[in-house]
């Protein structure tokens, strides 16, 4: 469907669009991927935990870290990128539409994704890429390793192109009136993402391709650690914000409500915006040749993101208690009692929300120095990985599947389904409780994470560790039958549920909150913000770097024994 067909029904209300077979074709092809990734990647997942227990061995000669390596990218990057870029385009074919030619480039996108997916993917598979998902130099992978990632990214931008080109032609059909919410969280999602990626593509194109082919004889570990790192921490906010969009205006329509405050959701993306990138240096806390007072100044912009997640927050919890008291609900918390706990669509993204209390708690572990000191490089920031992305953004991303899958495919989520949903999202949740307090309290004995048993079983430490090993083991199986459970009903929901019409719920703004302000879709004003605050934070240690190489380098070059 073209974008003349988009209707507008009063000054802050615009009838959402049909979604077309031909654009499903498309938003599904995304979300095929993902899924084959929650396979691929949860059964290395699973292999892992097995061996760090020391309950198997390998066989064929596979290599532990080939396995964490798989697991890392395909769930990492591949399983969240396509099924985000899959989600955010039908948000915006709903929205403000797309058309002929931008459904067509969005294709490109798809396809250069998938070229460069299937590279990196082969040399992993070959033992040629066992560096982890974080590719930390001295380690080196193959050539294609890399071009492939390149390849993943620029598709990638491609796919943001097209989103900003959507919202664009919007905006030029309506002068003077607010984007659409949902239009402008992913124009924000994806502008983040940009800026970001930038980054790793520089670290990719000009450091580890040409030394990976032999061009250059040595890399500058500390350089290419800081562009991962530029990147790395906006990564989880790229993963983050599609939970929050369907957060902020999807959950309260399904749980009969309203938007509490279309302005309050708009400045906390924003927010995200300015302070999720300029602060990679607390990933970066431990290692030398960084001046400490950036990296000081850096933890302070860390903890600036917690507003937006507070902002988050109340605004969930105002939106759950004003329905419920609409509904009549009385008492403290007698709200509680109407939300809908046998609706998957609600339940499996409420218990992410929970997560996400001490998955952020312990971030802020993570980004403070001296605590940081304490579990850095252990298994505790494994166990934390698991809460924040693991938990919160992937049970996120299953509720929406619950609900987006069956309504591209022209397909109803049965009782039964739902039910089989529920069944799965607690089979989830006690799985990653189990595997990731045990991850967590093995981190505080000292257990080091990207480590196999064979490297430390025998120590005196070990013993002290067996028990919580075991426990991610018997943790990783469960999550492995939730993976089952998740994609039987995706094959369900995919071919097989009955037809149907299921809703995409997009919520209404509530009518007496008040209007959003105009300033708030200044994109030269927020985008020249972004990048004064990462000129500020990066410029002076980033050339402090470079001028301080080893002795006898060039810049960009550092011995490999270093």
């Amino acid at each position: 469907m073209g974008l003349e067909k988009i209707k507008k029904v009063s000054n802050n209300e615009i009838l959402p669009l049909t979604i077309s077979k031909q654009e499903s074709r498309l938003y599904m092809s995304f979300i095929y991927v993902a899924i084959i990734s929650l396979l691929i990647g949860g059964l290395m997942g699973l292999l892992q935990t097995l061996v760090r227990s020391n309950t198997i061995t390998l066989p064929w000669g596979i290599g532990y870290y080939q396995i964490l390596t798989l697991h890392g990218v395909v769930l990492a990057l591949v399983l969240t990128t396509y099924f985000i870029i899959g989600f955010q385009f039908a948000l915006m074919g709903k929205t403000v539409g797309i058309s002929l030619k931008q459904r067509k480039v969005a294709w490109l996108s798809f396809w250069v994704m998938i070229v460069g997916t299937v590279m990196a993917a082969i040399t992993i598979l070959m033992g040629k890429a066992s560096v982890l998902y974080t590719f930390y130099a001295p380690l080196k992978a193959h050539p294609v390793f890399y071009i492939g990632l390149a390849l993943v990214i620029v598709g990638s931008w491609i796919a943001g192109f097209v989103n900003w080109h959507q919202l664009f032609v919007w905006k030029k059909k309506h002068p003077g009136e607010k984007s659409p919410l949902l239009a402008f969280m992913v124009a924000i999602n994806m502008a983040m993402w940009f800026i970001a990626s930038l980054g790793v593509a520089v670290a990719v194109l000009v450091q580890f391709i040409p030394w990976s082919l032999g061009y250059a004889e040595t890399i500058n570990v500390l350089v290419s650690r800081t562009l991962f790192w530029y990147f790395g921490h906006p990564l989880v906010y790229f993963w983050l914000l599609p939970a929050y969009m369907a957060w902020y205006a999807i959950i309260p329509k399904i749980i009969g409500g309203k938007i509490f405050s279309d302005s309050l959701a708009r400045l906390s993306f924003i927010l995200f915006l300015f302070f999720s990138i300029p602060v990679g240096f607390h990933h970066q806390l431990t290692e030398p040749g960084i001046d400490p007072v950036w990296k000081f100044i850096q933890v302070v912009l860390t903890f600036m993101v917690i507003i937006p997640s507070l902002m988050t927050a109340f605004s969930m919890f105002a939106t759950f208690e004003i329905t419920g008291r609409r509904k009549g609900f009385g008492g403290l918390f007698g709200w509680l009692k109407h939300l809908p706990w046998k609706d998957v669509r609600f339940l499996a993204p409420f218990i992410g929300m929970l997560a996400f209390i001490p998955g952020g708690a312990g971030g802020i572990i993570n980004a403070s120095h001296q605590m940081n000191a304490v579990v850095h490089n252990t298994i505790w920031v494994t166990g934390h990985f698991h809460l924040t992305v693991a938990t919160t953004v992937i049970l996120t991303f299953f509720g929406i599947s619950y609900w987006l899958i069956p309504h591209l495919t022209g397909r109803k989520l049965t009782p039964q389904l739902n039910r089989l949903g529920i069944i799965q999202t607690i089979v989830w949740t006690v799985g990653m409780t189990i595997m990731s307090g045990a991850m967590h309290i093995q981190g505080l004995l000292g257990g080091p994470r990207r480590s196999a048993f064979s490297e430390y079983g025998g120590t005196e430490q070990a013993s002290n560790w067996i028990g919580y090993q075991l426990a991610q083991a018997i943790g990783g199986s469960i999550l492995f039958i939730g993976i089952i459970l998740m994609l039987y009903i995706f094959i369900k929901l995919a071919f097989f549920a009955p037809k149907g019409i299921e809703e995409f719920p997009i919520a209404e703004e509530e009518e007496d909150a008040e209007p959003t302000p105009m300033f708030l879709e200044n994109w030269k004003l927020w985008i020249a913000i972004t990048l004064a605050l990462i000129l500020f934070a990066y410029t002076i240690p980033f050339v402090d770097i470079i001028q301080n190489s080893p002795p006898g380098s060039p810049p960009f070059s550092w011995p490999i024994g270093n």
